[in-house]
């Protein structure tokens, strides 16, 4: 194991994952690495969250995004987490930031590093997966890269968990490039999705390493879910609208950078792209799935661009087995660098992302259920809407059997405002909001996104704020959380539901 250390002066630091704990004090910021389970602390934060069963140890935890392997779950079941930012999908985490137990800063994934780079967040300690550590204290990352970077210069001590599961030759898989400080910052100069500006390692001060912890611990395989019913028929809209867009001149055959959110929406959209007429695509996006690899090897992909990858555990080991085959063809960022809103809008990016509901005018809300209890968090989404060349939200038209419309009068927390929002997207089919004023969205969305079990109340709504209220989005604002109330009062928000509990 001691080979993966290739500065001899560090063997001395080696230990266990229980003795790097005790780095830890009570009030500490912590950095870590991880982003959506790939290149995350495995053992070194589990031994943290087992502190804070008997001490009183509690920290701030910023990561790139959420973790694998139960990590956050053990540490809020722990109480070692008085804050965490800026991203989670943990459902032991998620009730304990909804029961008020966490703070949780909800934050753009692109935006993390900038607050930890201005000292708005000082670390004390890191804690950083890597491949190796080679001779002049420089570290392979794994198989994210995340806020890594900019962790790891900001904080006081490091701790590194060297994972021997990762072979070295991922070596070269990475450009590390850290933006410079305010005021002297120059262009981020990536001008095509293969365009690399950096280094393949973090180069860090040796002296900074407090401990060095072994462990063969592989990323938490991802949930690869197939596509639904709901889900083929948004990937069958989006393809469909691609094709238009080339018929039409907007697009060739090529499309322009994709980028999609992760989960089995994206996947559905991506593995549709493999049996279409488009060829020779590339990728900007935040995370790599299957459907990407996937991509990839039908020669339908050429290449991809990411901060992280989060695959089953089939397609961890096709990468793992191929590293040189796939180094050619895909590479991963620092976070701040995949969701650089520079680089975004430079390159024209598709973006593809999911929400919770949307609105009549299409404002989309991704994060909260009812407007205040907290799903995952907004990850990237923002960074990408805000700068797309065309930014799509998908998500199916109902939920919960049918209780809940996903197309609502207005949104009950507002994520993406309609400004940023080009292309809303259900089963039932798609708006292209592009060139329309509120008014004209209003019935391109009911139209081609809404159930049919709430297309003539919603219509309805929409009719009657018109000729009661007007305005140039017009709401009739007693009425607007009506649905929303109703969903609490009776489990449903069909207004027949809500009758027939009345009578």
């Amino acid at each position: 194991m001691l080979e993966r250390i290739k500065l001899t002066d560090l063997h001395s630091k080696v230990m266990t994952a229980e003795e790097s704990a005790k780095i830890f004090e009570n009030g500490m910021t912590v950095g870590s690495s991880g982003f959506t389970r790939g290149g995350d602390s495995k053992v070194v934060l589990k031994a943290l969250a087992e502190r804070a069963k008997t001490e009183e140890l509690k920290v701030t935890l910023i990561t790139g995004a959420s973790l694998g392997h139960d990590t956050d779950a053990a540490l809020a079941e722990n109480g070692a987490l008085t804050k965490r930012l800026p991203f989670q999908v943990d459902t032991t985490l998620r009730k304990n930031i909804n029961a008020g137990n966490v703070l949780f800063i909800d934050q753009h994934l692109g935006e993390t590093a900038e607050h930890i780079l201005n000292g708005q967040f000082k670390i004390d300690v890191a804690v950083i997966e890597v491949a190796e550590i080679l001779e002049d204290g420089s570290v392979v990352p794994t198989t994210s890269v995340g806020n890594n970077v900019d962790i790891a210069a900001s904080a006081d001590k490091i701790i590194l968990e060297v994972n021997t599961a990762i072979p070295t030759a991922i070596r070269g898989m990475h450009d590390i490039y850290k933006v410079e400080d305010y005021g002297s910052r120059t262009a981020i100069n990536i001008t095509a999705c293969d365009t690399k500006i950096g280094s393949d390692v973090i180069k860090l001060d040796p002296s900074k390493i407090e401990a060095i912890v072994f462990h063969d611990i592989t990323d938490m395989a991802g949930d690869i879910v197939p596509a639904d019913e709901a889900t083929a028929g948004i990937a069958k809209h989006i393809v469909t609208f691609f094709e238009n867009e080339v018929e039409a001149g907007r697009l060739t055959k090529e499309l322009m950078p994709l980028q999609c959110g992760i989960g089995k929406v994206a996947n559905a959209v991506l593995g549709g792209l493999e049996h279409s007429n488009f060829e020779n695509l590339v990728m900007y996006s935040e995370v790599l799935q299957d459907s990407t690899f996937d991509l990839i090897d039908s020669g339908k992909m050429d290449f991809a661009s990411a901060s992280s990858m989060t695959v089953s555990q089939e397609c961890y080991n096709r990468v793992m087995n191929n590293l040189d085959f796939y180094k050619d063809k895909v590479v991963l960022r620092p976070q701040a660098i995949s969701n650089s809103c520079e680089v975004i809008r430079r390159l024209g990016i598709i973006g593809i992302n999911t929400s919770l509901e949307c609105d009549i005018y299409g404002n989309v809300n991704s994060t909260h259920v009812t407007g205040t209890h907290m799903m995952n968090g907004i990850g990237g989404s923002g960074d990408f809407a805000r700068n797309a060349y065309i930014s799509i939200f998908v998500t199916a038209s109902i939920a919960k059997g049918g209780n809940i419309s996903s197309i609502v009068p207005m949104v009950s927390h507002h994520d993406h405002t309609e400004h940023d929002v080009d292309i809303i997207v259900t089963e039932q089919g798609l708006a292209d909001l592009r060139g329309l004023a509120p008014r004209e969205r209003a019935i391109e969305i009911i139209n081609n996104c809404v159930h049919p079990e709430y297309k003539e109340e919603l219509m309805s709504y929409f009719e009657r704020a018109c000729a009661e209220r007007g305005g140039q989005t017009p709401h009739i604002l007693e009425e607007a959380f009506s649905w929303h109330t109703r969903l609490k009062q009776t489990g449903s928000m069909k207004k027949v539901e809500a009758e027939t509990l009345v009578g």
